[in-house]
């Protein structure tokens, strides 16, 4: 059977997975003061760093709607895996399954001839929605079937790791996710927070005085607990800041032996939030 796999722009593709199987984006809304940007092949994260560093409100991110979702079903493939942002973080995941659902009963001969649509809520972003879409290709070069691939895909999501640092905290205080006395003294002390996302929820796994120091500490946090890792893919997204993604890699590997690394770069919704040096890890 034909696959394709579709996911909110918040999932960054690996080039290798799109040379295999049709992969399609469906953007969100990136809003910065008066600007509105598109998160799609458009995006252009420099001039949008820019942008965002001289924003005086809130900025924001908009979920695709079901419309969005519904064009993207409408393709040849039988088989349509879709990937989604944490439905605890984006309404991506409620509009993803509303839209199948309407596809479904408009489309029932499609239905009825085979055509399967399923929805992951990937409990994390970026990176980690790309970790989900290798998982379906690598099930489907195994031959399994739809509803086999869906259930491996469910436990490797339960048992996914995210964990980030960032440069900056001004967007998650704008956004009222962390309160202005909390900004104030990590800016001021140099305080990078460690976070990780557990059950589609970020959390607070420490922090540490400068960014060299967190990230140091985040690769040790992250790989507490994990007998082996030889058959998890490392992925590293980051925000404009390369070197500091390779010298994170350079660390993971010197302590833990992984079936493939990648370092990507992060799209639009990504770059929001995760600001300029911002790291990103998923394995």
């Amino acid at each position: 059977m034909s696959i394709r796999i579709i996911a909110d722009s918040c999932c960054e593709f690996p080039e290798g997975l799109k040379k295999e199987l049709p992969c399609e984006n469906v953007p969100l809304t990136l809003t910065v003061d008066d600007h509105e940007v598109i998160d799609d092949e458009t995006f252009d994260q420099k001039s949008f760093l820019k942008l965002l560093a001289g924003c005086k409100g809130v900025p924001r991110s908009a979920c695709p709607s079901p419309e969005s979702y519904m064009e993207a079903y409408d393709c040849e493939e039988d088989w349509v895996f879709v990937v989604t942002l944490s439905s605890f973080l984006s309404g991506s995941y409620n509009s993803a399954v509303l839209a199948k659902e309407l596809y479904e009963e408009e489309h029932k001969d499609k239905i009825e001839k085979g055509k399967r649509i399923y929805v992951f809520d990937s409990k994390s972003a970026s990176g980690a929605e790309a970790q989900v879409a290798i998982k379906v290709n690598e099930y489907r070069k195994e031959g399994l079937s739809f509803d086999e691939i869906v259930e491996r895909c469910e436990k490797f999501i339960a048992h996914m790791k995210t964990y980030f640092v960032l440069e900056s905290l001004e967007v998650f205080r704008k956004n009222g996710r962390l309160s202005n006395t909390k900004a104030f003294a990590a800016n001021v002390l140099n305080l990078k927070p460690i976070c990780v996302g557990v059950g589609g929820v970020i959390e607070s796994a420490g922090i540490q005085r400068g960014i060299k120091n967190a990230l140091k500490k985040m690769v040790e946090v992250s790989l507490e607990g994990i007998k082996d890792t030889k058959d998890r893919i490392l992925i590293i997204n980051h925000c404009n800041c390369y070197e500091r993604a390779a010298a994170v890699l350079a660390d993971f590997i010197s302590k833990a032996e992984f079936k493939a690394t990648m370092i990507l770069d992060t799209a639009g919704v990504s770059s929001l939030y995760a600001s300029d040096g911002g790291i990103i890890v998923s394995f």
